[in-house]
């Protein structure tokens, strides 16, 4: 056995290779969660406006009501109600600093969800908690440190010597960037089971409407409140472990000059979410060569599109719309996405995990329509920047599986 005192190089890779994985990363449970509080998109403007005390805005009002008929979006979940808001009128006052109190009712909601949310995933996957060996927490919606990744290890029951690591601000992109920060470690670290959670409410970005803010009216009929978690691991799984799909490459491109198009400002009164209206055009020029560059490498862009499962973030219809333009997906390939979606809103970061589940939901039967048999398939996440996140995917269990 090679030790410190014989030839450097010799040690040094030597203990490279004993400390990496053997396999591929891959997602082995996943869990979700979301509040009780529901209410139905076709009442959503109504209920705003009545709760921001502003229905004497009747056009403005209008105009919510046709965003909401053309989301796509059925009904979301939110930690706020009705009555929480009714007890804090500085959440309506944007001349009145709101940050603290915000943050104060959103990091209890985070960690409630959160925890709901890596509970499943815990007992889908089957092992102790005390085997889990990362802990990686990503949040738009609450700050400070220590953060609620070390108030969730000690609630989970994990380990002292848990490697934990706090994500923030990532917007919609903030699970896929978990994922993959939670993919490199596994592969890096042999034997390492991750626990990823990502957890948003989007009370930080909850206000009363405003004529010259349409972009956050926009906002408003998209964003709910859910949390999503799964855990990741690589080499070899216990009889326990069900691998769901195997985490091949992932790649982030930001495209040049599109700062302006998506973006998060965290201000005294809350969190103000930028999204410009030629965010479906930039995705729809953009998005067909940045996939093409990242796939090319393994040989999967030649098949045709329509030839891979899209586990594509539903940023909200007018997206979901521009790629399948872009790249000519038939109908249903994005059904997992157009679903996630109706049933919950755009969740930001924890909206990937939802897909995820969904796509597995796709795989395992279902309606003969909904069904799919794709082996191969890209994870899709639009960022702030605007960056565009992908994560090649294949689906474990698939006949070409080693």
């Amino acid at each position: 056995t090679m030790t410190a005192s014989g030839h450097p190089a010799t040690f040094l890779e030597e203990t490279r290779c004993a400390q990496r994985a053997d396999g591929t990363a891959a997602v082995l449970a996943i869990g979700t969660a979301n509040p009780v509080n529901c209410v139905r998109q076709d009442e959503y403007a109504d209920w705003h406006f009545r709760v921001t005390r502003s229905d004497h805005l009747a056009t403005l009002k209008a105009k919510m009501k046709r965003i909401c008929e053309r989301s796509g979006v059925k009904k979301r979940h939110f930690h706020h109600t009705e009555e929480m808001i009714g007890g804090h009128p500085e959440f309506l006052d944007r001349a009145v600093p709101s940050l603290g109190a915000r943050l104060g009712l959103a990091t209890d909601a985070v960690q409630e969800l959160a925890a709901a949310a890596a509970a499943r995933a815990i007992a889908e996957w089957g092992r102790p908690v005390a085997e889990i060996t990362h802990l990686v927490v990503s949040t738009n919606c609450v700050a400070g440190a220590p953060g609620i990744d070390l108030s969730m290890a000690a609630l989970l029951g994990l380990r002292r010597a848990v490697h934990r690591t706090m994500l923030y601000l990532h917007g919609c992109s903030a699970g896929s960037v978990a994922l993959r920060f939670a993919k490199d470690l596994a592969e890096n670290n042999r034997g390492s089971r991750v626990l990823v959670i990502c957890s948003e409410v989007v009370l930080l970005g909850f206000r009363a409407p405003d004529e010259a803010q349409l972009d956050a009216l926009v906002a408003t009929t998209l964003f709910g409140d859910g949390a999503g978690a799964a855990i990741v691991g690589a080499g070899p799984t216990s009889p326990a472990e069900r691998p769901v799909f195997h985490m091949v490459s992932a790649s982030q491109v930001m495209l040049p000059g599109t700062e302006h198009a998506v973006g998060l400002h965290l201000s005294e009164r809350g969190i103000d979410f930028r999204m410009s209206v030629e965010l479906p055009t930039l995705v729809r020029d953009s998005i067909e060569q940045c996939l093409a560059d990242g796939l090319a490498p393994l040989g999967l862009a030649s098949g045709g599109w329509n030839g891979l499962f899209w586990a594509a973030h539903p940023g909200g219809r007018a997206i979901l719309d521009s790629y399948e333009a872009a790249l000519g997906l038939e109908p249903g390939k994005l059904a997992a996405s157009r679903r996630v979606l109706s049933e919950y809103g755009n969740m930001l970061g924890a909206t990937i995990f939802f897909v995820l589940d969904e796509m597995r939901r796709c795989r395992r039967g279902g309606d003969e329509e909904q069904r799919e048999d794709c082996e191969w398939g890209v994870m899709l996440v639009l960022g702030p920047g605007l960056t565009i996140e992908t994560m090649v995917l294949h689906a474990a269990g698939c006949r070409d599986e080693d």
